[in-house]
């Protein structure tokens, strides 16, 4: 298959499992309490199990990884990566700021992603070498190059010690600071309304559908010691203009090229 036919498919699959979340989306929904305290629904459950049968039928030799399921096919050089619901926080509270994303990888490098925003009407795919499609309209990220100028998002509090200090000033120094965080956030940088978008805490499934997506329309994503991955652990997605001073602001290491 061709880049642009896992672009096709992985935007297929994001739209089958968002539209079956959207189902269960503002109503009274029973909330369960995962190991690691973040909240799971029916919603997550059956959206994903709908995804992986999706996957299972046309691409039986294929491993995937889901939020919710975990892995399956360890040893397959190519895998799919789910999350059925990134936001679930805010779609258990009818906040419509939450969205599907899938991801498919060979080996470590991704090589399209898909993140679909049902209750917003909203799609954005990206695969390498394709470019980034909003609503099938090419997209871009901004070019502000001024942090005084620049939108600044995250998905929560930093905390503590050295890293938190520089986030607090960051966000003192940026035009605007708001908390439309988890893939929204990542959304709006990748389309040019945003330029910073940063994450203290992520797993695989998080970030890989965005690795395609920011790079593919002009931007830098990279963990917070400056490291392009889509393996999780944290991170932090700017345009390009921003994507040193931000990292350096952030303590990262930019001696590492960011989003190489």
């Amino acid at each position: 298959m061709t880049t642009s036919s896992y672009m096709q498919a992985v935007a297929e699959v994001a739209r089958a499992a968002g539209d079956r979340a959207q189902e269960f989306f503002a109503t009274n929904l029973v909330v369960d309490t995962k190991a690691d305290g973040s909240p799971v629904t029916i919603a997550d459950r059956t959206a994903e199990q709908l995804a992986r049968e999706w996957i299972a039928q046309r691409f039986p030799s294929d491993g995937i990884v889901g939020e919710e399921f975990g892995t399956d096919k360890t040893s397959s050089p190519r895998r799919w990566i789910i999350d059925p619901i990134d936001g679930t926080k805010s779609f258990v509270r009818g906040v419509p700021l939450w969205g599907t994303l899938i991801a498919v990888a060979e080996a470590n490098e991704v090589i399209a992603g898909a993140a679909y925003f049902p209750a917003l009407g909203d799609i954005i795919v990206a695969g390498r070498g394709e470019g980034c499609w909003w609503n099938e309209n090419k997209c871009s990220v901004s070019t502000v190059s001024k942090i005084s100028a620049a939108a600044v998002l995250g998905s929560g509090l930093i905390g503590d010690g050295p890293r938190g200090d520089r986030w607090a000033e960051l966000i003192r120094q940026a035009a605007l600071f708001r908390t439309w965080g988890d893939c929204y956030g990542y959304f709006l940088v990748a389309t040019g309304r945003s330029e910073v978008m940063v994450d203290p805490v992520v797993s695989e499934w998080d970030v890989a559908a965005f690795l395609p997506i920011i790079e593919e329309a002009g931007g830098v994503i990279t963990d917070w010691t400056g490291a392009r991955t889509a393996q999780g652990g944290n991170a932090i997605a700017t345009n390009a203009a921003l994507a040193r001073e931000v990292r350096q602001k952030l303590g990262a290491n930019t001696e590492r090229k960011p989003g190489t």
